[in-house]
């Protein structure tokens, strides 16, 4: 888990904020569908609302379990599918901290209990919720929307059949408060929440020539093929041509002669020397551009997977690539490639039983203070270098001519 230093102003974030609530498509500043990388730039832009965030994923087997951001002072947090890393669910779990703007009305928060009648007076009447008798828990369910209120065992008899006589009351003349809400995409029919009768929500479509996760084909030690855009960029084009078919870069820096550990007692040259070469960085495409600064060609491409325990984690977005072996027998432009291509979901153990064994890592890079997840390994094939992570997943592929 990786969490941001705790920053609080005088005066802010100490009681409940408010968000307005958007049933199927998300709250506040959050889109249900957002890649993370803009998730976390509106966290950025306000401090001191969200100054305590927890970023939970699972480090062994990061595309098992959800990336997580959770906001511990807040109440809620966001679930993004490990694959896409896009936003498929917003959980609030403590709704007593956070207050929700619904229209003109607000619920929840220190001073307004999101209770069952309250939650059914302001959205009105819906079709009978889902109750998991086992857990002891009743949804109350609307389009991309659900509450989920705990049922004390003394009143289980009140749900008749897994149904409830709305709005609930119990014999005493109290009503039950909900424990957690939950938005999702409300172009399914999937009713969501917690429990193994409630569905899984998903990211909602990407919309029609969206270039996100686009899938970019790579032909080793020739060209890139992005297949939705379809451009073409080939080893040895110039700046010229990459802005004509990507547009303008989100940046352009001088790199550096090691930017790596490199074993090898021979070179005295200072890592932080500039030779000529440069770099166009494409941020929201997950790709670094290097060219020579003698030829102003492109000499090699950086492919970038956006895992989290990297230390570039959240600086570019995943770059969905495809690299077709030599001998895998797909075509350049195959809709479905076989297993012999590599993925950034491919493992570095599949990676060797497509290319062959490789040896041992030729660069390491080190962890310090400014890397706390640890060393990575570069292996090295003909036109192809894979930067490994320590649970075996690809952070960077680099391709170049041999």
């Amino acid at each position: 888990m990786m969490q941001r230093p705790r920053r609080r102003c005088e005066g802010t974030a100490m009681g409940a904020i408010v968000l307005d609530l958007r049933p199927g498509f998300g709250i506040g500043p959050f889109s249900l569908g957002m890649p993370i990388c803009e998730a976390f730039a509106h966290i950025e832009e306000q401090p001191n609302i969200y100054d305590v965030v927890h970023v939970k994923y699972l480090d062994e087997e990061p595309l098992k379990l959800d990336i997580v951001i959770s906001f511990p002072d807040h109440g809620f947090h966001l679930r993004f599918d490990p694959y896409s890393q896009r936003l498929r669910l917003i959980e609030i779990f403590d709704v007593k901290r956070l207050q929700l703007r619904y229209a003109t009305s607000l619920i929840g928060g220190p001073s307004t209990l999101a209770t069952f009648v309250a939650v059914y007076a302001l959205f009105g009447p819906t079709f009978p919720g889902v109750y998991d008798k086992e857990r002891g828990v009743y949804f109350l369910i609307y389009p991309g929307l659900s509450f989920a209120f705990p049922i004390p065992t003394q009143y289980s008899d009140c749900i008749h059949d897994g149904e409830a006589e709305l709005p609930l009351e119990f014999p005493d003349g109290t009503t039950p408060v909900t424990c957690r809400v939950s938005i999702y995409d409300s172009s399914t029919d999937s009713k969501v929440g917690i429990g193994s009768k409630m569905g899984k929500a998903i990211a909602p479509a990407l919309p029609a020539g969206s270039l996100y996760m686009e899938e970019v084909h790579v032909k080793l030690g020739e060209e890139l093929w992005f297949t939705v855009g379809g451009q073409h960029i080939p080893f040895g084009a110039s700046p010229q041509d990459v802005w004509t078919e990507l547009g303008r870069p989100c940046g352009i820096h001088q790199k550096q002669v090691d930017q790596m550990v490199i074993h090898s007692a021979s070179d005295p040259r200072p890592r932080t020397t500039l030779c000529g070469d440069y770099f166009y960085n494409y941020f929201t495409r997950g790709l670094d551009i290097l060219f020579d600064g003698q030829t102003h060609k492109i000499k090699k491409f950086v492919l970038h997977t956006n895992y989290p325990g990297h230390a570039d984690f959240n600086s570019y977005m995943k770059c969905n690539f495809l690299i077709f072996s030599s001998d895998s027998g797909d075509s350049f432009h195959e809709a479905n490639p076989s297993k012999q291509s590599i993925t950034a979901s491919t493992k570095w153990e599949q990676v060797k039983e497509i290319l062959g064994e490789c040896g041992r890592a030729a660069i390491q890079t080190q962890g310090s203070t400014n890397n706390p997840f640890g060393s990575t390994f570069v292996y090295g094939y003909q036109n192809v270098a894979f930067e490994v992570m320590k649970n075996n997943y690809i952070a960077t592929v680099t391709l170049f001519q041999s």
